[in-house]
C-alpha cells in the first residue's frame, strides 16, 4: 500500500501547536511503523520546507528534513507533468483553486496509484482520494 503525503500533513506533524498535529503524529507514526512506501513530490517538499523554516526555524527545519524527508520516497517532477498541472490550474479559475503544488501531486497520484492521500487540505476531498488522518 502506499500513501501520497501533502505539505498540509508535513505541517501539521512538524507544528505542536497546529489543530491537527495529534491526529497526524499518530497517523505519521502508524505509516512509518508499518513500513508503508509513503510518496510525496519535490514540490511539496520545498513547500513544507520553505514554510516550516520561515515560521518555526531552522531547528524545525532540520527535523522536517532528518526524520520526516528521510521516511520518504519523492517523486521529481518533469516538464510534461509540470506542464499539465499548469493547465489544470489556468483551467480551474479563481483564487480558490488548487495551488500548482496541489494540482502536481493530483496528477502523481493518478499515475503512481497511490491508495491513499494524508492531507488537511480541502483540495483534495471530493477528488475521489481516501484521505487518512483525520
Amino acid at each position: 500500500m502506499s500513501v501520497y503525503v501533502d505539505s498540509s500533513a508535513f505541517l501539521a506533524v512538524a507544528n505542536s501547536q497546529d489543530e491537527q498535529h495529534e491526529p497526524a503524529v499518530r497517523t505519521w507514526q502508524g505509516l512509518v511503523d508499518r513500513r508503508e512506501q509513503i510518496l510525496t513530490t519535490n514540490y511539496v517538499a520545498v513547500e513544507a520546507a520553505t514554510l516550516i523554516h520561515s515560521r518555526h526555524g531552522i531547528p524545525a527545519l532540520r527535523r522536517f528534513a532528518e526524520d520526516l524527508l528521510s521516511a520518504v520516497l519523492i517523486e521529481w517532477i518533469d516538464p510534461p507533468t509540470h506542464s499539465a498541472a499548469m493547465a489544470a490550474v489556468l483551467a480551474s479559475g479563481g483564487k480558490e483553486s488548487p495551488s500548482l503544488v496541489d494540482c502536481v501531486g493530483f496528477e502523481i497520484i493518478r499515475k503512481s496509484k497511490v491508495d491513499r492521500v494524508f492531507a488537511y487540505d480541502r483540495h483534495f476531498e471530493g477528488r475521489g482520494f481516501e484521505l487518512i488522518g483525520r
